[in-house]
C-alpha cells in the first residue's frame, strides 16, 4: 500500500513545468479513507510539509493548520534527486 509521502514524491517527480501544486484533500482521496470518520488528514498534511525544500511554498493553510485545503507549491528545481 502506498503512503502519503510516496504519492507526493511520485507527483513531484512526474510534474510537467516548473512546479506542481498539491492539495491535501486530493492527495488523501487518492490514498483512500477521505472523507471518512477514520481519515488521516493530519498525517497527510505533515507528509506534505516534510517534503518541502528551499523555496517550496505553502499557498494556503487552514486556520487549524491541518485540513483538506492545505495547498503547497513544489518547485522542480528543489526536487531533482
Amino acid at each position: 500500500m502506498i503512503d502519503f509521502k510516496e504519492l507526493i514524491m511520485r507527483k513531484i517527480k512526474n510534474m510537467n513545468g516548473e512546479y506542481v501544486e498539491l492539495v491535501s484533500g486530493d492527495i488523501h482521496r487518492e490514498i483512500g479513507g477521505y472523507p471518512g470518520s477514520n481519515h488521516r488528514m493530519p498525517s497527510c498534511c505533515n507528509a506534505m510539509r516534510d517534503l518541502m525544500y528551499n523555496d517550496d511554498e505553502v499557498l494556503y493553510s487552514p486556520k487549524k493548520g491541518n485540513g483538506a485545503t492545505l495547498k503547497i507549491r513544489y518547485y522542480k528545481k528543489n526536487h531533482k534527486h
